[in-house]
């Protein structure tokens, strides 16, 4: 299926499944009201409160043992005091945003690669926390559903009536890894691929920390149930459980209302029902959001810490990690703040406040402050995709929201609480203001499918608060024009109709928008611009877009390009952006968002570490394509004897009688067709034919640019090299290399070395050799397929590249290896995203099959 209209219908789905639970939920409730529930509230005992709280920061400290287990299986040492942040940010915001372990993955990312590990044994880490947290479910689950098997109603439409066979089932998976653990001393291997089992006493230590993290997580919201209830915690625990993997299992965010759906039906013949609904609400608040604002609040901490001598630890703890997480982790607090404020305009406002706030607000204003705060609240849920998307505009807009949020807060109901959490998000945001940089207008973000249906969620939500709170009105026309001191009801009917219309406007004012202009074909003034820009470029790479096989997508200053062509779906560029660096992370999300709105996928391919943090932002993913072998030259020398061999080759070649020279560009003219002899012979040798994209391909127009590096023999050419100089004589490189099947054998070891000597004497400061594929992939048990599949290519796949034939040979130089990754959206895509890149090089499916 295609994974864009995948992610729709997830999407789709999980609307639809909280809608259905918010119907069972106003089902369930008919007959009580919302002062039954506050009241519960209010009378819960100040010990089970505290009690909860304490068992939720135990909670969350057991949590962060994941990783230290995560990280001794790697034999990767770090502290726990690094490790206990990562994983509870991680936490924090996995618990609230849904998808559980997986949510923190670009957190981890992020914290973990500035503390020294690679991509692969974060997503090593990620997994290896996901396995333990689901290993725990299923050995708590099991035990549980075997010794206290409850009846599952039919009304929840379940397959099984019994969760007993369940519990068998968990209970033998756990069972089988235990004594496969025990047996199994030796890894797995096939050929040189080895997977190697956690020990059995890693694994018992894995399955006693999830387990005491499900029983901590379930006992949070046990001590808050009515203490007379007679239910005993094993049965509850059942329940909370079988809730637990409904919500996970449906993609709720939280699994939001999926989650109190479950339990509801299941304890509401135990304990009733808004004791029960005022328990959940206090779970959310203590298990999800109370983490959530402490995450908020670290990182307005950390641009105070960085800012202040005497907090400099502090500081260089988050340092490395913030400007990258910032944007995600506030706006999805702003989301909340927007839901906060839709939340409260829904429900009734506290009369004692009322009563006081009258003798300073008059109720014209009252009324207008509560409608406004409505308004304000829908259009931070709209307003925070922005600052998701780093625009600046959205930052200078939120923060005006938020000043006017908390304003009508304390206006509309005096209500104080909303005002400090808001607060809290406002100090946060106002700190962070270099994360948002991006200047594109606010009004051409797009929305895609998750973050539309996370709106929707919300304002179902807002509409079912209402609706229950005010379910004792009777309604009708004069109800609208209802202007009172207590007139609650009437409120929330104007302020929903404005919310409804505000995003009428907003859907309207998307539909007529002007749609993206569709690629066109490359002009010269296009390539004009790109001289200027290439000439300007340190690295070599760039020269790649005089090819005239790419088009090319420029910034709004027009000092910085993407170059790219378009194969099947794929957008698929050569490299980073082309320009200042600070051009990038706008240039990546327009080309993103062009090529995703006119249904593509954008594919960059041989990007670079050290911009991985733009691509993340935009939401692609990351797979390791191999290393990129670059020369310091000012340590090059044929000095010594792990140089002899080289000294040898050039020694022979010369009482040969090769010599070589660089002519500069333009200067091969004369010299076309004996080139043209040489590319066609080499090519006819290797039964090949040109490749492209990735690799120049012999085109006098292309080659006239560069200068040429030639080797002679008596006058004869032998081989000859295009070299690329990149600007400030920062690095060098060679592209098109060819020679005659006949030369004598080392000739190009012979040109290799001429060119690095030629190199130093002209004062560069890097050769680049270009990348090996699938050179230095992860090859451990838990490392993502992709690189395990990758590595065994590498060691057994000589028959289609010679891979460690070309890793061997560039050694031999003492390079430096940068790594190379392709980003890219989504997992289910990528065998096709490969085919259609690999058509693209080689001149399309005939070329790929072809040799």
């Amino acid at each position: 299926m295609n994974s864009r209209y995948f992610r729709r219908l997830t999407s789709l789905i999980g609307v639809v499944l909280f809608a259905l639970a918010l119907w069972v939920l106003y089902h369930e409730l008919r007959g009580h009201q919302p002062r039954d529930i506050a009241k519960y509230i209010q009378e819960l005992p100040r010990a089970s409160l505290l009690s909860a709280l304490g068992i939720t920061c135990l909670n969350y400290m057991v949590m962060t043992y994941y990783d230290v287990l995560a990280l001794r299986y790697l034999r990767h040492e770090l502290s726990y005091r690094k490790i206990a942040f990562a994983s509870f940010i991680g936490y924090a915001f996995s618990n609230n945003m849904g998808f559980g372990l997986l949510a923190g993955g670009s957190v981890r990312y992020y914290l973990y690669s500035a503390w020294g590990l690679s991509a692969v044994e974060v997503t090593s880490v990620v997994t290896f926390c996901t396995i333990s947290l689901w290993l725990g479910f299923m050995a708590v689950a099991g035990t549980v559903f075997l010794f206290e098997p409850m009846a599952i109603p039919t009304a929840l439409h379940f397959p099984f009536l019994s969760v007993r066979v369940l519990g068998l089932v968990f209970v033998a998976v756990v069972t089988g890894c235990l004594i496969f653990s025990v047996l199994k001393k030796k890894p797995f291997e096939f050929r040189n691929w080895k997977f190697r089992l956690p020990s059995a006493g890693m694994l018992c230590a894995q399955l006693a920390l999830a387990s005491m993290d499900w029983l901590l997580a379930a006992g949070i919201l046990y001590v808050m149930l009515p203490s007379l209830s007679g239910l005993s915690f094993v049965k509850y625990l059942g329940i909370y459980l079988l809730a637990q993997t409904a919500g996970l299992v449906s993609q709720v965010p939280g699994g939001l209302g999926v989650f109190e759906t479950i339990f509801l039906l299941l304890l509401s013949n135990t304990i009733a029902r808004p004791e029960i609904l005022a328990a959940l609400l206090l779970y959310r608040a203590l298990y999800y959001l109370f983490p959530l604002l402490l995450a908020v609040l670290f990182l307005g901490v950390r641009e105070l810490s960085l800012r202040r001598e005497s907090l400099r630890p502090l500081g260089q703890i988050l340092g490395d990690w913030g400007s990258a997480v910032i944007p995600r982790a506030l706006a999805f607090a702003t989301l909340l703040a927007g839901a906060l404020l839709l939340f409260s305009g829904a429900i009734p406002s506290v009369p004692s406040r009322i009563k006081w706030l009258r003798h300073f607000v008059p109720i014209p204003l009252l009324e207008l402050s509560h409608f406004m705060a409505s308004l304000v609240g829908a259009a931070l849920l709209l307003v925070a995709r922005g600052l998701q998307r780093r625009l600046n505009g959205a930052y200078l807009f939120t923060v005006f929201l938020l000043g006017l949020g908390i304003t009508f807060s304390l206006l509309k109901g005096f209500d104080y609480e909303e005002a400090l959490i808001l607060t809290v998000i406002l100090g946060a945001i106002f700190s962070c203001r270099h994360s948002f940089y991006r200047k594109s207008s606010l009004f051409t973000v797009r929305f895609d499918s998750r973050w539309i249906a996370t709106v929707v969620i919300v304002l179902i939500c807002t509409v079912w608060l209402g609706f229950f709170s005010y379910r004792h009105v009777e309604y009708s026309g004069d109800l609208w024009w209802r202007f009172t001191l207590f007139g609650n009801a009437p409120r929330f009917l104007r302020a929903t109709v404005g919310v409804f219309c505000f995003f009428l406007l907003v859907s309207i004012a998307k539909l007529i928008r002007p749609a993206p202009h569709h690629p066109s074909a490359t002009r010269q003034e296009e390539i004009e611009r790109v001289e200027e820009i290439v000439h300007r470029q340190r690295r070599t790479s760039a020269n790649l877009a005089f090819l005239g096989d790419k088009r090319f997508f420029f910034n709004a200053k027009e000092n910085a390009f993407i170059m790219y062509n378009i194969a099947g779906r794929s957008w698929i560029t050569m490299g980073d952006p082309n320009g200042p660096a600070e051009e990038w992370p706008e240039l990546v999300f327009e080309f993103s968002d062009t090529s995703d709105h006119l249904g593509g996928w954008p594919v960059f391919y041989e990007v670079g570490q050290k911009h991985l943090d733009v691509y993340l932002d935009v939401g692609l993913g990351l797979v390791k394509l191999g290393e990129e072998a670059r020369v310091p030259l000012a340590t090059f020398a044929l000095e010594g004897s792990k140089r002899k061999g080289f000294r040898y080759t050039r020694n022979k070649l010369a009482r040969e009688g090769c010599t070589f020279e660089v002519l500069p560009p333009g200067n091969f003219l004369p010299l076309l067709p004996e080139l043209q002899q040489v590319s066609d012979a080499w090519l006819a040798e290797k039964a090949t034919s040109e490749k492209g994209f990735s690799l120049g391909f012999f085109k006098p127009e292309y080659l006239k640019r560069f200068s040429t590096g030639i080797v002679r023999q008596k006058g004869k050419i032998l081989a000859f090299v295009t070299i690329w100089e990149g600007a400030e004589n920062e690095e060098i490189s060679c592209d098109l290399m060819r020679h005659l099947p006949k030369a004598p054998h080392g000739v190009m070891d012979y040109m290799f070395l001429e060119l690095l000597l030629w190199s130093k004497q002209q004062g560069y400061r890097w050769f680049n050799l270009g990348m090996t594929p699938l050179a230095g992939l992860g090859d451990h048990s838990l490392a993502p397929l992709w690189d395990r599949l990758g590595t065994f290519i590498f060691r057994h796949g000589e028959h289609f590249y010679n891979f460690q034939g070309v890793r061997h040979y560039k050694e031999k130089f003492d390079p430096v290896w940068e790594p190379k990754y392709l980003a890219f959206p989504g997992r289910i895509a990528l065998p096709r995203i490969l085919l259609n890149l690999a058509s693209l090089i080689s001149g399309g499916l005939k070329g790929v099959v072809a040799r």
